[in-house]
């Protein structure tokens, strides 16, 4: 097993570059399976979740050739298989994607149900809705996603309104789309910029999709898609958590390889804290010498404060004067680590969707557990900032979303290192 161990109390200086999204990733890469010819995916991040997705690709027959350390080259014009291995879809939320890509070019998918993240209750209700209005007959039966298109042919078409705001609903109808016979709109999609960002790799390879950015978006069918080139957006949430780890430990750091507007949602909140943000044309400088203010943070769909960077901003407002109102506005479940703070500290009470913070003078170093991606992140964060040792396990749940966390945060002065417990260690923590 190997953990994490952060010695705390430093703070942080100098650059840090910014990877590219995996929300955006892991659309895009199944994406490539509705174009008839080569794509080359650019400013991939080099995360567990990309690796399995490129993966199952592979299984599928796609032939997948790495370019460089940021770079593949993805052809899918050989693939025939339309059943997705059970064991690698488990591994991964973004997995349903497939779903929509697999039928919108051949009519016909069989997906299992997805894994990542334990969130609560994320239903693929509104996947299937949009499915469903484009002509696809669907079934989830035996942990599988069974959906075709009557006689295998193609999709249709058609409206769909979202009962509610959904990222992966939004991009899933957009994969079924593209190749579909007429127009499709959906009303009340979701507007983060992944999401845009998908519309435009659709569109560089001959795609038709109008208003991607807000909550109308129209899709009108093409015959084929065509291979080309696309690089993928810095990713919003990997710089918002660097960010809030210059806010929680101090110092000033350049976080660069970001899109500002992106950020601007996590840097009014920074500011109102207390914290310095410089925007640049590429880069954001964060700065960060006196104490932090308490401020109140609800989390909503784009361009609202993302649910992403909850349990991240919570390890900045831990360390704030005054009592904090966190309210998470997306996720029933996304209050698990607070007893993980708890050991550094901390003084949180949750009720539902709210957590009340009382600002301490400081965290102290202990024995922490990563329940989740984000979660892991705010352990990292609240590390930084701590006095003495913090050690922390579920790294792989990490890894999913951060490239070379440690190396980056390494190169900015704080004390991080992985370390390697033995098999005899780990057990007994387990009992």
């Amino acid at each position: 097993m190997t953990k994490y161990q952060i010695h705390g109390g430093n703070p942080l200086h100098r650059t840090i570059q910014i990877s590219g999204a995996k929300n955006a990733a892991v659309a895009i890469i199944p994406a490539a399976l509705l174009v008839d010819g080569t794509c080359r995916i650019e400013n991939i991040p080099q995360i567990s979740d990309v690796t399995l997705i490129l993966q199952i690709l592979q299984e599928l027959g796609a032939d997948v050739r790495t370019v460089n350390r940021t770079t593949v080259d993805v052809d899918c014009s050989r693939v025939r298989n339309r059943q997705v291995p059970y064991e690698l879809a488990r591994k991964i939320r973004a997995s349903y994607y497939l779903v929509g890509a697999l039928l919108g070019r051949f009519g016909w998918a069989e997906v299992p149900l997805p894994g990542g993240c334990d969130l609560g209750g994320r239903p693929i209700d509104q996947h299937i809705k949009g499915f469903v209005a484009m002509g696809a007959e669907v079934e989830v039966r035996n942990g599988l996603i069974y959906a075709q298109v009557p006689d295998r042919g193609r999709l249709t078409g058609g409206q769909v309104y979202l009962d509610m705001v959904s990222v992966g609903a939004t991009m899933n109808i957009m994969l079924a789309a593209v190749l579909a016979s007429g127009m499709t709109v959906i009303e009340n999609a979701a507007k983060e910029p992944h999401i845009v960002d998908l519309a435009n790799f659709l569109n560089s390879m001959g795609a038709d999709i109008m208003g991607a950015g807000t909550d109308v978006i129209k899709i009108r069918g093409v015959e084929r898609l065509r291979g080309g080139a696309y690089s993928i957006i810095p990713d919003q949430i990997e710089a918002g958590t660097y960010m809030a780890a210059v806010a929680a430990a101090g110092g000033e750091v350049l976080i660069q390889n970001v899109i500002p507007k992106h950020l601007d949602c996590i840097t009014a909140k920074l500011v109102e804290m207390g914290v310095e943000v410089e925007e640049r044309d590429d880069a954001v400088l964060v700065r960060r010498n006196g104490p932090l203010n308490r401020v109140n943070v609800k989390t909503m769909p784009y361009p609202g404060f993302p649910t992403d960077m909850q349990p991240q901003i919570a390890a900045v407002l831990c360390l704030a004067r005054g009592t904090s109102v966190l309210i998470e506005g997306v996720w029933d479940n996304r209050y698990r680590y607070v007893d993980e703070f708890r050991r550094m500290g901390a003084r949180i009470q949750v009720d539902g969707k709210v957590a009340v913070i009382e600002g301490v003078g400081g965290l102290t170093g202990a024995p922490v557990h990563a329940c989740d991606l984000r979660a892991g992140a705010a352990m990292v964060i609240a590390g930084l900032a701590a006095q003495g040792v913090t050690e922390i396990d579920g790294i792989h749940h990490i890894e999913r979303g951060y490239e070379t966390l440690v190396e980056k945060l390494s190169g900015v002065g704080a004390d991080i290192r992985v370390i390697f417990v033995p098999d005899e260690e780990s057990q007994s923590q387990v009992g």
